[in-house]
């Protein structure tokens, strides 16, 4: 079986071909992995793949505009740090961009540094972001696999009740609060109370 590549991917959305072209060779000479497209129709037509990736998007597109497309993405749940270009950007046109999440705003002609350098922190957070999220779902998988008993005794015990308090609050036996929390901390794979609260913060965060 062919090994899944999940190096980092770059997808260029530019009307151009020219930019297109240039933005291609650039990224490549640097060893990314790059896709190209006209439009941002032809860029949902692309089969995302589980590997960290950006989004080039030039402002002035043909039919939709980039700061319309980069709401459509959003409420299509397409998530992935988004680099403006632009040969026509205004100061509250980068500003609207940079509130609906972009990560940067580049004027073009930009020099090419600074497009790698956007890039690169792009990718960065696209990778961080997608390494939390790996975390935060396996974190609700074991979650899942507590009773409703056990549920409730971690969110009491978290909060730094003894379980002699829990006992009381729940009309249970000590023993049998204990016997819960044991099996909490064992399903959770929390190794230490310690990280049986710091697993609860982070589900309560999500």
């Amino acid at each position: 079986m062919t090994p899944v590549d999940k190096s980092p991917i770059v997808f260029v959305v530019d009307d151009d071909p020219a930019i297109r072209a240039g933005l291609d060779s650039l990224l490549r000479s640097v060893g990314m992995r790059v896709y190209t497209y006209a439009s941002g129709a032809e860029f949902l037509q692309h089969a995302f793949e589980d590997a960290p990736a950006c989004l080039i998007l030039d402002v002035r597109l043909q039919g939709e505009s980039g700061l319309d497309f980069q709401v459509r993405l959003a409420e299509m749940k397409v998530s992935m740090p988004i680099v403006f270009v632009s040969g026509h950007g205004d100061i509250a046109m980068s500003v609207k961009a940079m509130k609906a999440g972009a990560l940067d705003f580049l004027v073009k002609p930009f020099r090419e540094q600074d497009l790698l350098d956007a890039v690169t922190l792009a990718l960065q957070k696209d990778s961080k972001r997608r390494e939390t999220g790996k975390v935060s779902a396996e974190l609700r998988a074991r979650f899942q696999t507590l009773t409703a008993r056990e549920q409730e005794v971690m969110s009491y015990a978290v909060t730094g009740l003894m379980n002699k308090q829990i006992a009381s609050e729940m009309g249970l036996s000590e023993i049998t609060v204990k016997i819960h929390r044991g099996h909490a901390m064992k399903k959770m794979q929390a190794r230490t109370f310690a990280d049986l609260v710091k697993m609860s913060e982070a589900l309560a965060g999500e």
